[in-house]
């Protein structure tokens, strides 16, 4: 078990479909046009859209126990490991203001929604809160206990703060990170950050399987558990909720689980399919997932701003579908243009490493 960490791919191409469904969720919201927004097809392809923003805050928590554990395994320290990925999430956090700010200077947008609370600003939070608990338990199993329960007690308190009066006291800046506040708020702390912690637990049996028996076995696992939780989640939502205060589509343990559970059956579906008889070659997706901050960064500008206003509310559903293809096309290209403009400057830089560390020896 002391084998070194490696990049698990298939955890790129499920970052990859991620993009596509935040993608899709964002076009066809914002491009179809009013008459159509009250079909059944609209409101299907909402849900879909829906499964973006849980997916990535459950591959931030995958990410967040992988590289903690890839870290201490380096540095020799658990407490370095952790606050290396807390750094992480405080940067995200910031990130999440930069966002705002650029939508401000770039689309006139009011001064109030500089403090609107987005999926960065609950990620970055969630991921501080994960790797701190990571290091608080010392062994896989107790973190896979103490996210298991930080998991639940998120989803489970979640109708009780939708519903506790003396919040309504506080500024609505930090109210709006633990219950919605209409207009400021599109994600809040309760229960979006369940979904970091419930990423965390696959994330340490991952960073754990590194040989390729135990890997095989993890992965099989998870196709396997994830579709029998969602499955008896979808049961248990015809059932009496346990908080009669909780909402299906908003608050409840049991969609929750539906959507935890086939996100983490779509590891192992990622896994299996990472391994298919192929030659080795460019993967889109694979591309999409390792640029997906960049990606999220410029397409909620580009669908949302000024620069796309006359195609606000101007399709039809299917012509909505049919320019989200060709956005995606876009987005496909602004991935692969940012990485080689990355990669000459990684090169460019190296070999100025390379030529300057003569001259410096030299001269001093």
């Amino acid at each position: 078990m002391t084998a070194p960490a490696v990049r698990r791919t298939s955890l790129d191409v499920l970052r990859g479909l991620a993009v596509l469904i935040m993608i899709e969720a964002h076009v066809i919201d914002s491009w179809t046009r009013e008459g159509d927004r009250h079909s059944t097809a609209f409101g299907e392809s909402l849900i879909l859209g829906g499964f973006g923003a849980p997916l990535f805050l459950f591959l931030a928590g995958v990410t967040v126990a992988m590289s903690a554990g890839s870290k201490a395994r380096r540095l020799g320290d658990d407490g370095l490991a952790a606050r290396a990925v807390m750094r992480r999430g405080l940067e995200i956090f910031a990130l999440a203001f930069l966002f705002r700010f650029q939508s401000f200077v770039l689309s006139h947008a009011p001064a109030w929604t500089l403090l609107k609370v987005d999926v960065l600003n609950i990620m970055g939070p969630a991921i501080v809160v994960a790797a701190a608990l990571w290091f608080v338990a010392r062994s896989g199993a107790a973190r896979i206990v103490v996210f298991a329960a930080a998991t639940l007690a998120v989803v489970l308190v979640t109708p009780a703060i939708r519903h506790i009066g003396a919040l309504a006291a506080i500024p609505d800046a930090l109210e709006g990170y633990l219950r919605p506040v209409p207009d400021l708020t599109n994600f809040s702390y309760f229960p979006w950050a369940a979904f970091v912690t419930g990423g965390a637990i696959v994330g340490v049996l991952l960073d754990g399987a590194r040989d390729r028996a135990r890997d095989v076995k993890v992965n099989v696992g998870f196709l396997a558990a994830g579709l029998l939780v969602a499955g008896i989640a979808y049961q248990a939502a015809w059932w009496t909720p346990l908080d009669p205060r909780s909402r299906f589509w908003t608050t409840s343990l049991s969609f929750y689980l539906i959507r935890l559970g086939l996100m983490v059956a779509a590891v192992g579906a990622a896994w299996a399919w990472d391994r298919r008889p192929r030659p080795r070659g460019w993967s889109p997706l694979a591309l999409l997932g390792q640029t997906s901050l960049f990606i999220y960064w410029i397409h909620v500008e580009l669908v949302y701003g000024v620069i796309s206003n006359p195609l606000h509310g101007a399709f039809s559903l299917r012509g909505a579908w049919t320019a989200l293809v060709g956005f995606w096309i876009l987005m496909l290209g602004a991935a692969a243009l940012k990485t080689d403009v990355a990669r000459k400057w990684r090169n460019r830089k190296d070999l100025h490493d390379k030529v300057g560390r003569p001259v410096e020896r030299l001269m001093f």
